[in-house]
């Protein structure tokens, strides 16, 4: 419980970004009051067009508005704006139990963990509640693919429910403007190393009248490229050498009918299909040295990052 963690003191901000959540913010408000009593909860209206923004206020809300459309553009700003030991992210549309943010906590609080991650998967409840198609089957690509990336396995890489402490915070940097902005948290946790979390928590489903803002196609397309991307800025030489290999083998599969060929006749027929393999075994190499050298900037700015958080640890001391 937080009245027996080790930081009685510490500061604790709730973000909760919004976007037309005027059905269920009142609730998730009070219920996280009752919970966190002395955690300051922040809604920021992300362009509602209800009155989500009054309901936050009249509830006991601090309440700003980010103009710029879409969740990863709130949670950026939220980061920027505001100043707490620890933090919990959570949607405003009550479908994460308020209760199991004391459980997100703890092991910020026990500094067992930088990021700690709410669960939806290992207890079966995101399946019981959630009837949209396909969600299901993205969040599984997704870890999948971080699995075979990085190595690690998320149990739930997409849930909208997380906790993390100051310095995670203060050094992420927010790159995506959307939903895509779960995936990149748990990406950036894996790759910079940092020390994560699972804890299985109660999934509901949105009550009557709340629409989701998700769309599985659009959204789940973004996802993936957001995972390209951070692919080829955290890990250039694995997604290079694919490449490279990739473009190698249909080289090679051009290439060796011609070769083999020539050693029987000493004529050389199919010249355009010599100069298709000749070109993509060529392309194949230069995918591979501009791994190498992506690599080698990966590396170096690795280092500036571990500097960075180095500096914030310092910095994080000196205010406690």
């Amino acid at each position: 419980m937080l009245d027996t963690v080790s930081l009685p003191q510490a500061t604790v901000a709730v973000l909760i970004p919004c976007y037309n959540e005027a059905v269920t913010i009142g609730k998730v408000v009070d219920d996280f009051k009752r919970v966190l009593p002395d955690a300051t909860i922040y809604v920021y209206d992300n362009n509602s067009s209800d009155n989500t923004a009054a309901i936050a206020a009249d509830h006991g809300a601090v309440v700003r508005y980010e103009p710029r459309q879409g969740k990863g553009n709130v949670v950026r700003q939220m980061i920027r704006d505001i100043d707490a030991d620890y933090y919990v992210l959570v949607d405003g549309d009550d479908t994460y139990p308020a209760e199991s943010a004391v459980e997100l906590l703890a092991p910020l609080m026990a500094d067992r963990a930088d990021m700690v991650v709410g669960d939806r998967l290992s207890n079966g409840s995101y399946g019981e509640e959630n009837n949209r198609a396909f969600h299901g089957f993205g969040n599984n690509l997704v870890r999948n693919l971080i699995k075979l990336l990085y190595g690690f396995q998320y149990s739930d890489v997409m849930t909208g429910y997380r906790a993390f402490n100051e310095v995670f915070a203060k050094t992420i940097p927010v790159l995506s403007p959307g939903f895509e902005i779960e995936t990149e948290l748990s990406i950036h946790a894996v790759d910079k190393r940092w020390r994560i979390v699972e804890v299985p928590i109660d999934y509901r489903d949105r009550p009557e009248g709340s629409q989701s803002k998700l769309n599985t196609i659009s959204d789940g397309s973004k996802v993936l490229a957001m995972i390209m991307s951070l692919f080829k800025d955290y890990r250039p030489l694995a997604l290079f050498s694919w490449l490279s290999i990739i473009f190698l083998v249909i080289g090679f599969v051009f290439g060796i009918p011609v070769v083999a060929e020539y050693f029987q006749t000493g004529l050389v027929p199919r010249i355009p299909t010599a100069i298709l393999a000749v070109a993509l075994v060529f392309i194949g190499i230069l995918l591979f040295v501009a791994g190498l050298i992506l690599d080698t900037v990966v590396k170096g700015t690795r280092k500036q990052y571990e500097l960075l958080v180095i500096q914030a640890y310092d910095e994080y001391r000196k205010k406690n």
